[in-house]
């Protein structure tokens, strides 16, 4: 069974029927927290949630029933897979470091569900290298060492230069 996207109306509107599973028109209007929509407004819904196939209809004499198709498990599972796959490339690995960096799930909660003997530890993260700031913050001596070798360089290279030159001459 293919499951669809649902509109955050639509999912406000299952959340509801995921509680009551099987139900009419009037128990929605019951059951609906307040502010109460209006009935032709639920009506809509119901018809569109029948069409996406989260609902089933049973005509009962003037009146429909509506029975739920897609358990809140289901979606909820579909949607994982959506977020997965959009976000992070079908790894469960990079979702579970999330979890834990964002300490959305804890290192006892895994422990318990896993029966783990291991620490968990986050990812570390690399120190930003600031190679530019080092050398400005770096000892004298060394870049006056550095300095003093370019310039014997320079030197050697002005000498091998004169050599040249009174060759040619």
């Amino acid at each position: 069974m293919k499951i669809n996207h649902l509109t955050a109306a639509e999912e406000n509107f299952m959340k509801l029927f995921w509680k009551m599973e099987s139900f009419y028109l009037k128990d929605v209007m019951e059951q609906h927290p307040e502010p109460k929509p209006h009935q032709n407004t639920v009506s809509t819904y119901l018809k569109i949630l029948v069409e996406k196939g989260y609902l089933s209809t049973v005509k009962e004499g003037r009146i429909f029933k509506y029975t739920v198709l897609v358990p809140l498990e289901g979606y909820k599972k579909f949607l994982l897979k959506e977020l997965s796959n959009t976000f992070f490339n079908n790894s469960g690995k990079e979702i579970l470091e999330l979890l834990l960096n964002e300490k959305l799930i804890s290192q006892e909660d895994m422990k318990g569900y896993f029966d783990l003997k291991i620490e968990i530890k986050p990812s570390k993260v690399e120190e930003p290298k600031f190679e530019i700031a080092e050398e400005i913050l770096s000892p004298k001596k060394e870049k006056k060492a550095k300095g003093k070798e370019k310039e014997k360089e320079k030197e050697k290279e002005k000498e091998k230069d004169k050599k040249k030159k009174k060759k040619k001459d």
